[in-house]
């Protein structure tokens, strides 16, 4: 067999996750995420009337500073007044959230729903994403990573994706005093 066909038998062979197998965060993450899903498991509600439907999910995101964030998504897990596994009604959209130099981009996954059903409410450092229908319910507060100007913001909806764009605040000078002039 000569050379090249050796190296074409090797990595056919060779494990795709490889790159994976001694690395540290990536088993801490893999490992987070079993617990995760184990718990869902766990609390998978019982008796659920035909047709319903709920939606878990997870989203890895790797930070700013290099490590890996786990996002969780959808309904939660929750006691009934009987006493019985369930889920909320409500879901936690999926977010993505973007700074830039003079603004915060926040994407959010809602769909499902029209664009006059969907409530914002925005403050200096929190973001809050509501819609309240008989049919689907959707709620989150977002911390935001900076301050910003709540009457900048500007939002589309479209295909159950609502864009958000909200400009940041000027960040004053020395811990925010006020240099003054003297005459």
């Amino acid at each position: 067999m000569n050379s090249d066909d050796e190296k074409d038998r090797r990595r056919r062979d060779r494990d795709p996750f490889d790159m994976f197998r001694n690395q540290d965060e990536f088993n801490r993450i893999f490992n987070a995420m079993e617990r995760i899903m184990e718990k869902t498991f766990r609390d998978m509600p019982t008796g659920m009337k035909p047709g319903s439907s709920f939606v878990r999910g997870y989203n890895v995101h790797i930070g700013p500073d290099g490590k890996p964030r786990i996002q969780e998504f959808g309904n939660y897990p929750q006691k009934t007044s009987s006493g019985r596994k369930g889920f909320s009604e409500e879901r936690e959209p999926l977010v993505d959230i973007i700074e830039n130099h003079n603004n915060v981009a926040i994407t959010v996954e809602v769909p499902g729903v029209e664009k006059e059903d969907i409530d914002l409410d925005v403050k200096d450092e929190k973001l809050e994403i509501k819609v309240d229908r008989p049919d689907r319910k959707y709620h989150k507060v977002i911390d935001l990573p900076c301050n910003v100007k709540p009457k900048t913001t500007k939002a589309t909806y479209k295909n159950g994706v609502l864009d958000i764009e909200i400009e940041k605040k000027k960040k004053l000078n020395n811990k925010g005093g006020y240099k003054a002039n003297i005459e």
